[in-house]
């Protein structure tokens, strides 16, 4: 298994995020060709780089750690494990004598005692999640079922979302719905599912972020808050690890796109003289996926009964002089349903999973 987890010092930093959330791991050891260990990338380290403004296409050699914490085949098991829960760390590489990486331990073979999780895995928060859209992109399906409810696999788009949650411990759940709610809710009647769920109605469209003044003073510390067409596949207590730890009152959740422009760029001055030409010019952005985590405090700006996007709440907290970040995830983290085009892609990712 460990095997998964090598990458050689060349290979760029958005790859290796890529491999860091297939292996869900957390970490990487960067060998050479000999399989000698340089050093360990985990998804803090990349995220670190990213935000510090460094380069996706930057090569992992200059981002890991060189002095990371290593075990030998013949150490003391129970040894190792204490300092893996002392480092809070979940993967550990095995070296030979010469170095070389030829196995490695992980938390759940040696400090899951008693069902005993890993690391800062287990989410005490309520999620909201914003399902009240008409989806007119996914008509005519969405002429007839909600667009939570449309299928993607074997399970509705909702489903899926909250069962991601519902995977870190999360058990208490809101809905905010107006197009075709009775239909939502009359089909989780019938489900009967083991969490809590309560609705946010709306009497009228309120945009993406209009429902939550109901929340206002009804809740303490943090909540997530995503849309019902996302569906994303990253560490979830990572990124309410990082949101804490940045004291940010507003964390958006984006995801990494690198685009090579296939064209030749002419960029021009204001009497039409061309001043610059850029061929093929490759761009880096962050996109925003549609899931946040806030401080429950920021609900208070949300004006009542009234149309309000969350974009709206981001805005007012920075004019406030409240602290907006970002979390990056890897464009394969992502999945969208809210579209024709986007729901065939990810219908076929689902099943090749």
């Amino acid at each position: 298994m460990f095997e998964k987890l090598l990458t050689p010092p060349q290979r760029n930093v958005l790859e290796a995020l890529h491999q860091l959330e297939e292996t869900r791991r957390k970490v990487l050891f960067v060998v050479d060709d000999s399989s000698r260990l340089l050093g360990t990338l985990t998804d803090g380290d990349v995220r670190r780089w990213i935000l510090g403004g460094g380069d996706l296409a930057g090569q992992v050699g200059a981002v890991c750690n060189t002095a990371p914490f290593t075990a030998r085949e013949n150490d003391d098991l129970a040894e190792v494990g204490r300092t893996m829960r002392r480092l809070q760390i979940t993967a550990v590489p095995v070296v030979d004598d010469g170095g070389r990486v030829v196995d490695a331990h992980f938390w759940e073979s040696l400090c899951q005692e008693g069902g005993e999780r890993s690391p800062r895995h287990h989410l005490n928060l309520p999620v909201v999640v914003m399902a009240g859209g008409k989806g007119t992109r996914l008509a005519p399906f969405t002429d007839v079922l909600p667009k939570p409810l449309i299928p993607v696999g074997d399970k509705t788009a909702i489903e899926i979302i909250l069962d991601s949650f519902v995977d870190y411990g999360v058990d208490d759940f809101y809905l905010s719905v107006n197009y075709k709610s009775r239909m939502i809710q009359a089909y989780f009647e019938e489900r009967e599912p083991a969490y809590r769920l309560q609705y946010l109605y709306e009497e009228k469209p309120l945009g993406t972020g209009g429902s939550l003044s109901a929340l206002s003073g009804k809740l303490d510390g943090d909540l997530i808050v995503t849309n019902c067409d996302v569906i994303v596949r990253a560490d979830y207590h990572a990124m309410v690890e990082h949101h804490r730890r940045e004291n940010n009152d507003i964390t958006v959740v984006v995801s990494m796109r690198s685009y090579d422009i296939p064209y030749g760029i002419c960029d021009i001055v204001d009497n039409g003289q061309l001043c610059a030409m850029r061929e093929k010019p490759h761009y880096d952005f962050m996109v925003n996926t549609g899931l946040y985590i806030l401080r429950a405090s920021t609900l208070d700006l949300v004006p009542p009964n009234a149309f309000y996007h969350l974009t709206d709440l981001i805005d007012d907290v920075r004019a406030r002089g409240g602290r907006v970040g970002v979390y990056p995830i890897s464009e394969k983290a992502w999945l969208d349903t809210g579209e024709w085009r986007q729901y065939c892609e990810t219908l076929s990712q689902i099943k090749s999973a």
